[in-house]
């Protein structure tokens, strides 16, 4: 056996606690590590394809405004933070912004942050309002729950 082996990991350190839910669940190993130059590393392992995710997510992050009108157009789905998702869903003949995933907790801060809810076939869902005053409510959402990914789909 050689007494030392090279080989590439990708991880996340620092600050991890604000981010810990948005690390991936395939390995919770936190590791030490020291470089050749002595600087001291403690963090999480992730798979290349998950930094690479997060690198480009993180360039291509949009404002309120312009994820409400992604939305709108129905070729976004907007990945969330704790397992949320927002995207366009025709309800009731009309084209509405619907948030899926909540959980029973969320249900006050979603309603307090301005998300309007309905009992439909005895399922509560909830959605944004789809006037002028969406962008404004779209952006309490993101602040507490950023966007994890940015996917799209054909309009519907």
């Amino acid at each position: 056996m050689p007494e030392f082996s090279d080989s590439t990991i990708h991880i996340v350190a620092g600050l991890l606690l604000p981010i810990w839910k948005r690390l991936p669940n395939e390995s919770t190993r936190v590791y030490r590590l020291q470089t050749d130059g002595g600087e001291r590393i403690i963090g999480r392992r992730v798979s290349p394809a998950w930094a690479a995710n997060a690198v480009t997510t993180g360039a291509t992050s949009l404002t309120p405004e312009q994820a409400f009108t992604a939305l709108m157009d129905g070729t976004t789905i907007l990945d969330l933070a704790d397992g949320l998702q927002l995207r366009r869903a025709r309800v009731m003949n009309a084209q509405r912004l619907e948030l899926t995933g909540f959980t029973e907790a969320m249900r006050d801060r979603l309603r307090t942050y301005g998300l309007f809810s309905e009992i439909i076939s005895w399922k509560l869902r909830f959605f944004v309002p789809a006037d002028a005053a969406g962008p404004g409510v779209l952006a309490k959402v993101l602040d507490t729950y950023p966007v994890a990914r940015i996917s799209e789909r054909e309009a519907a």
